[in-house]
């Protein structure tokens, strides 16, 4: 269920009671909401440059208010947050939240109740009131704006929390705003805490249509009282948050804490009401966000393609040999992998690589890290969006999909090197790309995965990739039409602990009870049910805050719905108001595995249609990279009339 972190001394919280209707009654005061704003806000000289401002920013159109109410009252706003409303605390593939209800729904509260939020209450009549709708209208040119339908809700950003890449574009949202109220209100929120408003620019895409840059073009760092907006624009208006990386449990209460929210368009029986809005024709993030694009290359005709009930040949094994830990390579234990796996529909096979490979790999990639500024030597902080990508690494978009790092292929006309055996190489690239362009598309390792699987590999895709702290993650996508078989070899290095000298070692396993393996850093490969159509794509994978489990994997169910349930994973999605006192396993439903980083493990998935995969965003606390090799397989089905 939701963890909920309740910050009123009174049992009768006053969120509570909120409602997540968005259509709110006629606010019963009629006072002006003019000297509730900074003074000279709507003066025509401030509203023209604001206008100015707009039209001229980039990466896309938005103004910042540096101030916009008068102080007093957003103090006693922000005292009322911490001290009435109860934050729920969410996480799902593209956001990690502290969130309260709808605040849209005060109206619906008990005078009582609404008697402990005035100032709160002031607020919002003053933000959806006609004048300062008026406003935003001249600045941005939006056209009419309803007073009616209010959208907004306190969100606060501890240590961890962060909001990837989206553009905002759902139903009949107009404007987005924010408002800034970080903590404490008398510090200067510092760069380096995070938090910050990134923007991206856009370009074509191969389908045409537009689509963010990898790295943002405008990052604007909250400061108390300063209000953001711009208007929602498919294709377009693509932003996300910076993780906070200060604050949390025994700090010293550095938040990001804010009021957000959309403006929507007029409603029915609302001055410049629209029956039938246009359609736009570039696609919003959510709609870009439904399907993956792997592109499978076709294996040769020769050798002829492997049947699983045939043993490995002398050739196959003498070429496996070099890379996999021997004991995969026995009859008797693939026939036992292939009986779970045909039960489970998906396997975990520890100690996949052979011992060379694997010493190599570890100490080396961990040294990669150090050189990049992604080591365990950043403390925490953000890196660059440029780390780690320089030399062999280059970084992979769009953001709004995926952002992680793969290898460059080589320069044309290069020198190429051979070096036997492939543990000798100095570089953990190229051990990195002999494992993505050798092993995995190779017919000995399809006759492998045959086997094992019992699946006709018929089309492969692979790649080595780089999950950079702070940076990287993949959103949920899922296949319409088609089943994969999904073929990832981890190779992130365990946690490095400090011995009695102060010297950092790789923690045993009984010891790796941080980081990684204790859900911490993220990272962790995650399977989920197909989804019901929701409002919102930043909220529809939502839900409680419940993190895998510890111990490196977790089946609450295999992805094709056939194995056994005896676990936990992320969060599944948020149930509506009528859902809320669903019972934990069901509200737990949606998610089928969850799997931990680890060095040196194989991971098998059967994937069936619409099953959703996401690689949760890696946290700027994480002490190195998140590493992979990802192969993704076209399968065939056995039927009888293909028994040898």
């Amino acid at each position: 269920m939701a963890r909920t972190h309740s910050r009123s001394q009174s049992p009768d919280s006053v969120t509570k009671k909120l409602k997540t209707s968005h259509i709110t009654p006629s606010s019963s005061s009629s006072k002006d909401s003019t000297p509730h704003f900074a003074h000279n806000l709507f003066d025509h000289n401030t509203t023209a440059k604001l206008h100015a401002g707009y039209i001229a920013n980039e990466p896309f159109k938005f103004a910042v208010v540096e101030k916009l109410f008068q102080d007093d009252l957003l103090k006693m706003v922000k005292d009322e947050c911490l001290s009435e409303l109860s934050f729920t605390e969410k996480e799902t593939d593209i956001y990690k939240v502290n969130q309260t209800g709808d605040l849209a729904s005060l109206n619906y509260l008990t005078e009582a109740q609404i008697s402990l939020l005035p100032s709160l209450l002031t607020l919002r009549d003053a933000l959806y009131s006609e004048k300062f709708r008026s406003f935003l209208q001249t600045v941005t040119g939006c056209g009419p704006l309803s007073g009616k339908k209010q959208d907004m809700s306190v969100n606060s950003y501890t240590k961890g929390c962060h909001l990837l890449n989206h553009d905002d574009v759902i139903g009949t949202r107009r404007v987005s705003y924010i408002l800034y109220m970080p903590l404490p209100h008398y510090t200067l929120w510092q760069k380096d805490w995070g938090g910050a408003l990134e923007l991206y620019p856009v370009k074509e895409g191969a389908d045409g249509q537009l689509e963010p840059e990898a790295m943002p073009a405008k990052v604007i760092p909250p400061s108390w009282n300063q209000f953001i907006f711009f208007e929602v624009q498919p294709g377009r208006s693509f932003h996300s948050v910076e993780e906070v990386v200060v604050g949390g449990e025994g700090e010293d209460g550095r938040e990001r804490l804010s009021i957000s929210g959309w403006f929507h368009v007029a409603q029915e029986g609302e001055e410049g009401y629209m029956p039938e809005a246009p359609v736009p024709e570039t696609k919003s993030s959510r709609e870009q966000l439904t399907s993956s694009s792997t592109v499978f290359s076709p294996y040769p005709e020769f050798p002829e393609a492997p049947h699983p009930d045939t043993a490995l040949s002398d050739d196959h094994i003498g070429f496996l040999s070099e890379f996999l830990n021997p004991v995969y390579l026995q009859p008797r234990t693939m026939e036992t992998l292939s009986s779970r796996f045909a039960s489970e529909s998906s396997l975990e096979l520890h100690s996949f690589l052979s011992h060379p490979l694997a010493d190599a790999l570890q100490s080396r990639l961990r040294e990669a890290d150090t050189r990049d500024g992604l080591g365990i030597d950043r403390t925490g902080r953000i890196p660059a969006h440029t780390a780690g990508s320089q030399g062999a690494w280059r970084v992979l978009g769009p953001p709004h999909k995926w952002r992680y790092c793969v290898l460059n292929p080589p320069r044309p006309n290069a020198p190429v090197e051979v070096v036997s055996p492939r543990a000798a190489h100095t570089l953990p690239e190229e051990i990195l790309r002999s494992l993505q362009n050798e092993l995995f598309p190779s017919p000995a390792f399809r006759a492998w995965l045959a086997v094992v699987s019992r699946l006709l590999p018929l089309g492969y895709a692979a790649e080595a990739r780089r999950f950079r702290p702070g940076l990287d993650y993949t959103l949920a996508t899922s296949e319409e039409k088609d089943v994969r078989l999904d073929v990832v070899l981890g190779l992130t290095p365990g946690v490095a602990q400090k011995n009695r000298n102060g010297e950092s070692s790789l923690a045993s396993a009984l010891d790796d009870v941080r980081g990684w393996q204790a859900a911490e850093w993220g990272g962790w490969e995650c399977y989920m049910a197909p989804h019901n159509e929701e409002d919102d794509p930043a909220v529809y994978r939502s839900g409680s805050h419940s993190k895998p489990a510890n111990n490196g994997s977790s089946n609450s169910h295999t992805p094709n719905g056939n194995g056994n349930q005896n676990g936990s994973g992320v969060p599944s999605p948020s149930p509506s108001d009528e859902d809320q006192e669903m019972p934990e396993e069901e509200e737990e439903d949606s998610t089928l595995l969850t799997v931990q980083p680890g060095f040196n493990r194989l991971l098998l998935v059967l994937r069936d249609e619409r099953v959703m995969r996401f690689v949760k965003y890696v946290s700027a606390s994480a002490e190195g990279s998140r590493w992979d090799v990802c192969g993704e397989y076209e399968v065939g089905m056995l039927t009888d009339d293909d028994e040898p």
